[in-house]
């Protein structure tokens, strides 16, 4: 077997279980790492003192395996590989393959086998799983490589890292962190295959959801939610530009269809928290893109706007880290993200790409200035000379992301 990359954030979530009778499932967007976080589990079990005969590996869309469609055959198939009483580690890939699984695999867990799944995330999400499985599960939500990640792969797979750490992080903004991307040398092979992943989620995680009856529509609100990402966008905002482009939709059906791509994992809402009544807002939201490529890949402009983008990447490495973020409105006023690690820790943060014009300065120091608590400040910048004010945190994130820091 070809030596894996070792994803070490995510094998740190998943050790403590590996033991335990819930059965662990992995999602994420599609090619961000599943079925190779899997054999990673598997080296790191054999390496812990496993015996090889003990772990059961079957991806559900190999050769030898494509033809199990059936709870009854993949119970038939597992049997075949447990010929003693000692316990076994199953590992089944695109579990949504086989039709009513979740029996079948509730019953390995329950006779003390320790199970783990990926697949497609529209399925596995589905009030379906959740209903069968409920409190015998957890959840492992993989991401595509953070920065950190990234160098850490690109001299994994012995590709050259450039001495200047901005170029480095520039070209990672525009290749983004889909493990396979790493190993094309030339830019364009790079976005060809972001643009095949794309099109691969649309193909296997959404356009065969039957709910989807106007794909003319739908196809039209996924370009507006990725080309929006980091903006403030409302439901009533989308009917009203579909309704320029000579398409009427209901608000509803945009709903709906915003779901289906959070659930292919395609974006993620992060939701805006009223700070002074402690509430939800649920009027307008902001979507960050799982991948920058996935933009990248789909508009012919190259030209890096440093606010949205350096919003996207900081939310995507503290979602990696097991942080939960909200925008936060603070009056007239927003806090770019409020981080949550526990019920009562919080953390306020404010991301731009430099200060060093006054005027920008002032404006992103001012939120934090009607916050009445304690709890830590960050302000999160580009900059290279940091300064200290009011107790507030100025941090190169380019640094921070790179040295794998928390907050």
């Amino acid at each position: 077997m070809a030596k894996i990359f070792m994803r070490e954030e995510y094998l740190n979530k998943i050790r403590g279980f590996y033991d335990s009778d819930i059965i662990k499932v992995v999602t994420g967007i599609r090619r961000c790492g599943k079925s190779c976080f899997l054999l990673s589990v598997m080296e790191d079990l054999k390496a812990n003192g496993v015996s090889e005969k003990n772990i059961i590996n079957i991806n559900l869309d190999k050769r030898g395996f494509k033809k199990i469609k059936t709870a009854d055959k993949l119970e038939e198939v597992i049997d075949s590989y447990i010929t003693d009483g000692e316990k076994k580690y199953v590992f089944i890939d695109e579990i949504q393959n086989v039709k009513n699984f979740e029996e079948v695999i509730n019953g390995y867990r329950e006779d003390g086998h320790s199970v783990f799944i990926t697949g497609s995330n529209s399925y596995l999400l589905s009030g379906e799983l959740v209903t069968k499985l409920t409190g015998r599960y957890i959840e492992i939500e993989m991401y595509t490589l953070t920065f950190y990640e990234y160098l850490e792969m690109k001299k994994f797979l012995c590709k050259e890292v450039s001495q200047n750490i901005v170029e480095e992080f520039t070209t990672y903004i525009r290749d983004g962190g889909f493990p396979k991307s790493l190993e094309f040398d030339s830019v364009d092979d790079r976005n060809l295959y972001v643009q095949s992943v794309i099109t691969q989620i649309f193909e296997k995680d959404i356009s065969r959801n039957k709910r989807i009856r106007n794909r003319a529509a739908f196809e039209k609100i996924q370009t507006f939610i990725i080309n929006n990402f980091g903006s403030t966008i409302s439901v009533s905002n989308i009917v009203e530009y579909l309704a320029k482009e000579n398409i009427a939709v209901k608000e509803n059906t945009v709903h709906k269809y915003i779901e289906m791509l959070e659930s292919a994992k395609i974006i993620y809402k992060c939701p805006r928290f009223d700070t002074k009544s402690k509430k939800a807002l649920k009027t307008e939201q902001k979507y960050y893109l799982a991948d920058l490529s996935i933009y990248y890949s789909m508009n012919v402009d190259g030209r890096i706007n440093y606010g949205p983008v350096l919003e996207n990447i900081l939310f995507c490495y503290l979602k990696s880290k097991g942080y939960k973020l909200s925008v936060g409105k603070i009056g007239n006023l927003e806090c770019d993200f409020i981080v949550r690690q526990n019920v009562d820790d919080y953390f306020y943060i404010q991301v731009a790409m430099t200060i060093a014009e006054q005027s920008t300065e002032e404006r992103e120091y001012r939120p934090f200035t009607k916050i009445r608590d304690n709890f830590p400040k960050y302000l999160f910048t580009t900059d290279t000379l940091l300064q200290k004010r009011d107790g507030i945190l100025h941090m190169n994130m380019i640094d921070f992301i790179k040295e794998n820091k928390t907050l």
